[in-house]
């Protein structure tokens, strides 16, 4: 297991390398909580992006995950074990797509998609649009999870998205506390 420390661009490509060969054995209860942007890496780079991320860290850009609405009908992909809820925000305002999500593989990917685009003033949703139009399977967003360091209600994940760019995003009990998921 990692330890608690972020890690530098090196030892992440070194976590990378690692969970490639052995899989990282990540669970989807090792994910479950208000995942906030920490570091950005550009594919194939050592050294974080520090002006993306200061972006996107000023934009509180949050990821949640929390187990998902299982129904027995709904084939397995269809109805995605986990809830995921991906936001920014500026002040009281904030914009979130929410959707569903699955582990899938040893490494493993966390597969998602979003049905609901949602912009909200504080806790009260200003407006609200249904997104319909799913992509096939084989082309949703994916984060492959590499690492994961700490407890339950603390440390970090470091995954890479389908984009290509590695990402760090660090618990945050606080910010999990404060909004729904």
């Amino acid at each position: 297991m990692p330890t608690s420390e972020i890690p530098s661009g090196e030892q992440a490509l070194a976590l990378e390398r690692l969970s490639r060969r052995q899989g990282s054995a990540i669970t989807a209860e090792q994910l479950f909580g208000r995942w906030r942007l920490q570091l950005l890496w550009s594919k194939g780079r050592a050294h974080p992006n520090p002006a993306t991320a200061a972006l996107l860290r000023g934009l509180q850009a949050s990821l949640s995950i929390a187990t998902g609405d299982v129904t027995p009908d709904a084939p397995s992909l269809e109805r995605g074990d986990l809830k995921v809820v991906n936001s920014v925000q500026l002040g009281a305002l904030q914009l979130r797509f929410s959707g569903s999500g699955n582990l899938r593989g040893r490494r493993p990917l966390l597969e998602f998609w979003f049905d609901q685009l949602e912009l909200r003033l504080g806790r009260q949703s200003l407006w609200r649009q249904a997104i319909s139009r799913q992509p096939e399977p084989r082309r949703r967003p994916f984060f492959a999870l590499i690492a994961r360091s700490g407890a339950a209600d603390n440390g970090w994940l470091l995954a890479r998205g389908r984009g290509g760019g590695l990402a760090l995003w660090v618990l945050d009990p606080q910010l999990e506390k404060a909004s729904d998921a």
